[in-house]
């Protein structure tokens, strides 16, 4: 079948006018499989978190707290890539569900220490069945996982 000339010319306009427009295209972007594929993660915490009343971000200081001890908020935002007023509310919460202090030094005012109360610490026990409850939600091979963490924390390293 035979364009003609004018079928044929809108037909350049058009793929013009897409090759314009793929940088943003859903699909050409490695932001949003990240976020989709975070966002999915973190649905998939929420039954595991139940039974301790935590948020998946609440989890992430606690992991934080068991690893490293007490630290400064400060310090603790740096960790998990937090700022001071994302992660004031949720250390507040956590504090009323007795999982830790937040104590002001009597020398410095200006810096808030967070460290584990009893409860906090014997958490840490229980929550082992927390990864053993999410093994396997990323269906990926081993190897894979490795592959994708490995890069995951290459990009995040050379964008800080």
């Amino acid at each position: 079948m035979m364009m003609s000339i004018i079928e044929r010319d809108c037909m350049v306009e058009d793929k013009a006018s897409t090759d314009k427009y793929e940088s943003i295209r859903l699909g050409n972007q490695l932001c949003f499989p990240l976020y989709a594929c975070s966002k999915e993660v973190i649905r998939q915490y929420r039954k595991p978190l139940e039974e301790f009343d935590l948020t998946y971000t609440q989890y992430l200081v606690m992991m934080v707290l068991w690893e490293f001890g007490g630290m400064t908020e400060g310090e603790l935002g740096k960790r998990i890539y937090l700022d001071s007023g994302t992660l004031a509310p949720l250390l507040k919460r956590l504090e009323k569900q007795g999982y830790i202090n937040r104590e002001r030094p009597d020398n410095n005012e200006r810096k808030l220490y967070i460290s584990l109360t009893e409860t906090g610490k014997s958490l840490e026990e229980v929550a082992l069945k927390i990864p053993q409850a999410m093994d396997g939600c990323i269906k990926l091979d081993d190897d894979e996982l490795v592959i994708l963490k490995g890069l995951l924390y290459k990009a995040l390293g050379r964008m800080s």
